[in-house]
């Protein structure tokens, strides 16, 4: 741990000296608001559904073949920024997942009394997504210090919803991943160099995953912490992304995160006796990702790979734990996710008196359970019913530039079509924007 610390302190100084230098050679760029804003961004989802809610319900078949509606609002953020001076500025965001939390009064009536109950009778979520500060030098070099969204993968580096076309998010990034991943710790981010202005970088020390929350489904989507009032920092996570725009409507993207130990980020502060036997439980993913925007079409294209280290043992100590972490495993050694989506712009077509119309079609191989270690020597297939590959066919509408009004047809087949496919019909509205500037 202390060492971990000195090579980040050397880091840092290092990197704070190449700001400094380069502060002499240019003055900060003003963004694009003087004093404040105020912001945010939503999405309302409406779907037709021709398979059931277990996928894993006993049978090899998969999901079983029933009709039924949902409606869902999966988020509504709230945004803000604040500038004190030319140099520092805070910023927040507040998240309502899937309408927020909220109670219930029940009334029962027994003879001449009515009873009055008060229940949660919603499982939804008001989360801290973003808060802040920033210290900016010049476009070279900029500190920044809080709880910040990590830009691992194409969905979290660029999570607004009339960024990407389907009405909900890309499925292999969020069913691996944390989505939207927000970590406290300190970053660092700019363009590297006089002469590489279109390649940016941002640089991050936070709060590592706890392997606690890996599991068979969903892998590290949920080990990130915050079910308690304060994070592990035993084993601070590392991340890095790179970003070069430097052909005019081409954006391409990597990013590395490594946690050194992630056994070491259990409850408490202190590192479970379940995985001390094990040593250092390290976990690595890599992303990258390409955009490509043009006046008549727009692709994108995303993968992630994941490596976790020790994940039979991860397994079985998992497999032993109670709620509010128990978890289905076996957890992979590897998992993977590829994808990619193509919009046609009929506007480039007919000019800006058409109507903003872009059909698009979106195919995704997802598989969080891609190399399952049984122990040391032996390899399981695991369990197919989570491997998916899905084509998405859908068009959206904009009304106005930050409003998007969509509609897709999803068709996923399970376990290379040993399973029953899983077909939908989704509707959803969503806007991003800024309502007020000073």
């Amino acid at each position: 741990m202390h060492y971990e610390l000195r090579i980040i302190s050397a880091l840092f100084l290092f990197l704070a000296a190449t700001g400094y230098v380069a502060a002499q050679e240019e003055t900060e760029e003003d963004t694009e608001f003087s004093k404040f804003r105020v912001g945010g961004y939503g999405e309302v989802v409406a779907a037709l559904k021709d398979y059931g809610l277990n996928r894993f319900n006993g049978s090899a078949a998969g999901s079983t073949k029933e009709h039924r509606a949902t409606i869902a609002i999966p988020r509504f953020v709230l945004a803000g920024d604040y500038k004190f001076n030319r140099h520092w500025q805070v910023g927040v965001e507040i998240e309502f997942e899937a309408g927020g939390t909220g109670t219930a009064m029940e009334l029962e009536k027994s003879e001449n009394l009515i009873d009055r109950e008060t229940e949660i009778e919603k499982g939804g979520e008001v989360a801290l997504e973003q808060f802040h500060i920033t210290y900016s030098l010049n476009r070279h070099f900029n500190v920044r210090a809080g709880h910040m969204v990590l830009p691992v993968g194409l969905t979290n580096a660029h999570h607004e919803p009339i960024l990407f076309y389907g009405t909900v998010r890309p499925e292999g990034e969020t069913t691996l991943l944390p989505s939207t991943w927000h970590e406290t710790g300190l970053s660092i981010f700019g363009t590297l160099g006089k002469d590489y202005s279109h390649i940016k970088y941002e640089a991050y020390v936070t709060a590592g995953l706890n392997v606690m929350g890996f599991d068979r489904n969903n892998w590290a989507a949920g080990g990130k912490q915050g079910l308690f009032e304060v994070d592990c920092l035993n084993s601070p996570a590392y991340t890095l992304r790179l970003e070069y725009d430097g052909v005019p409507g081409l954006r391409l993207g990597a990013s590395l995160y490594h946690c050194p130990d992630v056994g070491a980020n259990t409850d408490g502060g202190t590192r479970s006796k379940n995985y001390k036997e094990y040593g250092r439980i390290p976990v690595t993913i890599v992303t990258a990702d390409a955009q490509y925007r043009h006046r008549y079409f727009d692709v994108r294209a995303n993968g992630i790979w994941g490596f976790l280290a020790k994940s039979d043992k991860v397994s079985a100590s998992n497999s032993k734990l109670t709620d509010p972490y128990s978890a289905l495993t076996p957890v992979a050694h590897k998992v993977v996710s590829v994808g990619g989506e193509a919009g046609l712009n009929i506007r480039g077509f007919f000019g800006r008196k058409c109507p903003d119309l872009v059909p698009f079609v979106r195919y995704e191989y997802y598989n969080p359970q891609k190399d399952v270690i049984v122990n040391d020597i032996s390899r399981d297939p695991a369990d197919g019913r989570l491997e998916v590959g899905l084509w998405a066919v859908g068009l959206n509408y904009r009304p106005l530039p930050n409003l998007v009004i969509k509609a897709d047809y999803t068709t996923r087949r399970i376990n290379s079509g040993r399973c029953n496919r899983e077909n939908e019909f989704a509707i959803g509205v969503a806007y991003a924007g800024w309502f007020w500037e000073k």
